[in-house]
């Protein structure tokens, strides 16, 4: 195990997250607002020494032999830091005054998860209502991609890049974009940029406050869904309302899609067939819940509007909300339990499980079923007209059943709080999908301070396991990890 190199890139992470509190600091200073300012202060100062003291005693450690293993050890260590020295403004500040809940709502920030232990969001300082919102935007494409896209730490092997980019990036496989992995994290945080940028200038042309319009394209672009009110997006125009909904659905597709619409390869992008099987799925379930819940609205536009929405936010796993869907009929409510599991696309800023897993699952179904007719035939399992590796294969339904595992030990776990099973279930959910609100007790005009030091603890942990695909946060709990390599 290579620790140094480890502490090298953390302590960079930790330097590069100090760098990011800036704009916070700076809005609490233009709004006077003194114990932000304290907990922005005193928070980066010790970030600054930490993270300038493991890179100093490290800085000429290099990126050589550097394996899958440091990959997985490094990703993980790395957001369970930027969490936690990312709790501290509010915490020092007072804001919120319990660390566990600090830490709660700073990773479901970087994991763009939107859940929230907070009972009274616009009283919030304006400054610490910014990190909380620029978190979702940084953990939404990754930190480290962001490290590899303008840093270099030496060393000539590729296999650097690869591990961590792996690591990091949603999805059931990793490819390259252009030949460079460096060059690839860089188109990549192109493309993020451009979409954020867009986003903002749309709400703004809507007439939405500057502040709300920043806060909120940082959210939508990471899929997270902190909002700057207390009803979320409820009060916002028609006009807003459908824009956010059109950018969490962009921001859920894989962004190799939009590198090759930038490349002319228009075919290859809408034949894609992740991204035709995402937007059926989309359009169907709009439709479906549209049909349910019809009699509760006065209008088919606010209906269709709504039910967009919630989709959108479902599926991309933003958490924003304009209607409390927790007054939906069942079926409505069933389906976006479903959507929750599905998410949103390998690639994209989305969470849940993905869609092209679903798509392997499936079509991995299929071939078992048809070799139990035919033994003696050889069928290889294709998307978008490629062979898949049968070890793509292995790893998809590894990881549907650690899926399984991690969500009913939590769901017992957080039962012991003696909550619903309705709100214990969608918790997990919520945390593990990177959702945000749940049903019931944690719905969309609720939030998840009532549960204990513990199960908040639990779902930390199922939000970053979400995040980060499970793997680099069960290898910090596997004692093999810390064996010597022989």
């Amino acid at each position: 195990m290579k620790f140094r190199l480890i502490i090298k890139i953390i302590s960079l992470i930790v330097l590069i997250e100090t760098l990011l509190m800036v704009p916070g600091l700076l809005i609490s200073l233009f709004m006077h607002e003194a114990l932000a300012v304290h907990g922005f202060i005193r928070t980066m100062a010790g970030m600054a020494v930490f993270g300038g003291v493991g890179f100093l005693l490290n800085r000429n450690v290099r990126t050589a032999r550097f394996y899958a293993r440091e990959g997985l050890v490094t990703t993980g260590l790395t957001w369970l830091v930027l969490s936690m020295f990312g709790a501290l403004p509010f915490y020092i500040s007072g804001a919120i005054p319990h660390y566990v809940d600090a830490v709660f709502e700073t990773a479901s920030g970087f994991t763009t998860t939107g859940s929230s232990i907070l009972t009274n969001v616009e009283a919030m300082p304006h400054g610490l209502l910014f990190w909380r919102s620029f978190t979702h935007w940084t953990g939404g494409m990754g930190v480290l991609v962001f490290l590899m896209a303008i840093v270099s730490l030496g060393g000539k092997n590729q296999g650097f890049t690869l591990h961590i980019l792996r690591a990091e990036s949603p999805g059931p496989a990793v490819g390259k974009m252009v030949p460079r992995m460096k060059d690839t994290a860089k188109i990549l945080y192109l493309i993020y940029i451009g979409l954020t940028i867009a986003n903002f200038l749309f709400l703004v042309i809507g007439k939405m406050p500057v502040f709300d319009a920043a806060c909120t394209a940082l959210g939508t672009a990471g899929t997270g869904g902190f909002g700057v009110k207390n009803d979320s997006m409820a009060s916002y125009s028609p006009y807003l309302q459908n824009v956010t909904t059109v950018f969490m659905l962009l921001f859920s597709v894989n962004f190799s899609v939009y590198y090759l619409i930038l490349m002319k390869k228009f075919k290859d992008a809408f034949l894609d067939e992740e991204f035709r099987w995402f937007w059926f799925l989309v359009f169907v379930s709009i439709t479906l819940i549209a049909w349910n819940v019809r009699p509760l609205y006065g209008t088919l536009e606010e209906t269709v509007r709504h039910s967009a929405f919630t989709v959108g936010t479902v599926m991309s796993t933003s958490g924003f909300a304009t209607t409390d869907f927790d007054l939906w009929p069942s079926f409505s409510k069933a389906l976006l339990l479903f959507l929750m599991v599905g998410g949103a696309c390998a690639g994209s800023t989305g969470g849940g499980m993905k869609q092209v897993r679903f798509l392997l699952l499936f079509k991995s179904l299929r071939r078992n079923i048809h070799k139990s007719l035919h033994p003696s035939e050889v069928n290889s399992i294709q998307v978008n007209n490629r062979p898949i590796d049968e070890g793509i294969i292995e790893n998809t339904t590894a990881y549907l059943i650690a899926y399984v595992i991690i969500i009913v030990v939590s769901v017992l776990i957080i039962s012991l709080d003696g909550f619903s099973f309705e709100t214990n279930f969608s918790a997990i959910l919520a945390t593990f999908n990177n959702i945000g609100p749940g049903l019931a007790a944690v719905g969309p005009t609720c939030n998840f301070s009532a549960y204990s030091d513990v199960s908040k603890i639990v779902m930390i942990f199922c939000m970053l396991a979400g995040r980060l695909e499970i793997y680099p946060i069960l290898v910090l709990f596997s004692p093999s990890t810390w064996k010597k390599a022989r």
